[in-house]
Parts: structure tokens; sequence; C-alpha cells
């Protein structure tokens, strides 16, 4: 099969993501063999996951000459309670040194709010809400811009921002340093059809997380809609001597996106990199496209009700 330009280059920047469900004695092997069998591209090594000092394979492989640093693409993320301006560099900073790097090839702000400066990773009110940060994320974006200066990151992104938010960044008074990437949670029940066409339109890079819909996030309730079991994939899947997950992550990389499975798995690390052996037909992605039912699995619900909920439709 002969790939398109947009699914080779999309193939050149595939992900493995190392996530909070991922035990910690587990995150080594999982990266080696992610690298052995030919990933690149790093994502989540985010603050709040906890695991970035336990990400050792990447030094692991560097050691032992399998890679070089500048053959990876990493990318973390800021966490939301070092938002105020004075604490992204050392919240950066901290991540390198977790991570053993002297620069990062992306950083992202997480959501585009922040919450109350602390040693609390969600500080919540007496009512378990989110005690919101008084920090403008233009505030917290020109911090963003310095880190790229000073040498700690090559790009800085964001990460959930709707069209709204988005936009707040692109208008920004003063010298402009345009998002490389917004990272999005988007699989079929959530297609983002609009924030995903506007943010290509703008030359933005979009990456789908939770792309099988985070089937083991700890918060899932029983009634709550399973894409790896659905039916209807399922119907598409027959069509293929694929497992579920590769035809989900296919259909996004069909549609020009960077995709983060989540693994530790070595059987499904390797799995994971041969959504590029086939490619759905145009009336087989449309029929994913139906699927769209406007679901989220990261509902960020101790903000509902909030002038800062994040979730309103965009336009």
């Amino acid at each position: 099969m002969v790939l398109t330009q947009k699914r080779r280059k999309i193939k050149e920047t595939t992900n493995y993501l190392v996530c909070p469900q991922s035990p910690a004695g587990q995150v080594t092997a999982a990266v080696m063999a992610a690298i052995d069998a030919g990933y690149r591209h790093f994502k989540d090594c985010a603050y709040v996951y906890q695991s970035e000092s336990e990400v050792e394979g990447i030094q692991q492989k560097i050691k032992e000459g399998a890679v070089k640093q500048e053959d990876l693409f990493i990318v973390s993320k800021l966490w939301c309670t070092f938002y105020d301006k004075p604490l992204v560099k050392g919240a950066c900073q901290k991540t390198l040194a977790d991570l053993k790097l002297d620069y990062l090839d992306l950083y992202l702000m997480h959501w585009p709010l922040g919450f109350k400066a602390g040693e609390e990773l969600f500080p919540t009110d007496d009512k378990g809400m989110s005690i919101p940060s008084d920090t403008d994320i233009l505030h917290t974006w020109e911090a963003m811009v310095e880190l790229v200066g000073a040498g700690l990151v090559k790009a800085i992104g964001i990460s959930n921002f709707n069209r709204e938010q988005t936009e707040r960044i692109l208008n920004k008074p003063g010298p402009k340093h345009k998002p490389a990437n917004n990272q999005i949670e988007c699989h079929p029940y959530l297609t983002q059809e609009k924030l995903i066409k506007y943010c290509q339109s703008k030359g933005i890079a979009v990456t789908a997380h939770s792309p099988l819909g985070s089937p083991d996030r700890p918060w899932a309730k029983p009634e709550d809609p399973s894409l790896l079991d659905d039916p209807k994939i399922k119907e598409v899947v027959a069509q293929y001597n694929k497992t579920p997950a590769q035809v989900l992550l296919c259909f996004q990389t069909q549609r020009n996106m960077i995709v983060i499975p989540k693994s530790v798995t070595p059987q499904r690390i390797v799995e994971n990199l041969k959504v590029f052996e086939f490619e759905l037909t145009e009336e087989e992605m449309a029929t994913i496209f139906s699927f769209n039912r406007n679901w989220r699995a990261y509902t960020m619900s101790t903000l509902s009700g909030s002038i800062q909920y994040l979730f309103f439709p965009d336009p």
C-alpha cells in the first residue's frame, strides 16, 4: 500500500504515551520497548502524572547508543498550579531534571486555566470544587515564550483549548508566537471537526489524546459508552484483519491528526504502529464520523458551573 503524503508525515510523528494510569514499575520497560519498536515521539511526560522521574528508558537507550536525544521528540506539559508567571520556568526546569534532559522539543500548557498555586495538584474548596488561579493565561503564555528564548524548549503549544481560548493566544497583543500544537480529546464519540479545522487552518498541528475513549480511566461509570466494544465499530473492524484499536487510530491518522495511544504492553505497542498498513475507505470514514455524540471522557466536572468551565461549544 502506498501511503499518502499526509499519512507518511503523520507516521513520522507517531507518538507513544506515558500516562498516569501506567504502573510506575512498567514505565521504563514500556519506553524501551517503544524505542525498540521504532517510536521516536514521546508524550505525555507531564508533571501531573508524577511519572517523569521514572521515564528512565529514554536515558538507558541513549546510553546504549540505540538513539540520540536529537533522534527523539519529547513532549511534556506545564501543570495548572504553575501558571503564575514567576513559576513557569522553575516548573519546566523540574521536568527537565526529572527526565535528565537539556531541553524539550515541545512544552504544552496542560489546560486553558490555572489552579491555585501550592503543593496540591488539584486544590479544591470545601464543596470539592476546583480553586482557580487569578493568573490570565496570556501571562502564562508570555512565560512559555521566554522558555523558548532561554533554550529550555524548542517549541510551545496548548492542550485542551477550545477555539475561543486558542484565539486569545493568537490575538495576543505584542510580538506573536503561535502555538505549534493543540492536544485535545478526540475519538469517534467526540470528533471535534470544527475545532480541528480551525486549528489546522491557522497552522496549528492537532494531537488526539484518548483516541480509544480512555477505557481505563479510574472515574469511568458502568453506563459510560465503550468505543472498543461498540458493535458499530466492530462492523468496520470486521472488514480488516485488525484490532478495534488499530481501526480507531487509523481513523485519526487519515484526518491528518497526530495520535497518542497509551500502552505498557509490548505487543500492543508494536500493534499501534501497524495502523499505516491499511487505509479506511471514504465510506468507512464517514460511518465512523457519524458516531459522534459530543461525549467526553475528561469533563473537568469540578469546574462545571464556573465561568471558567472549559467545554462550551465551539462556534
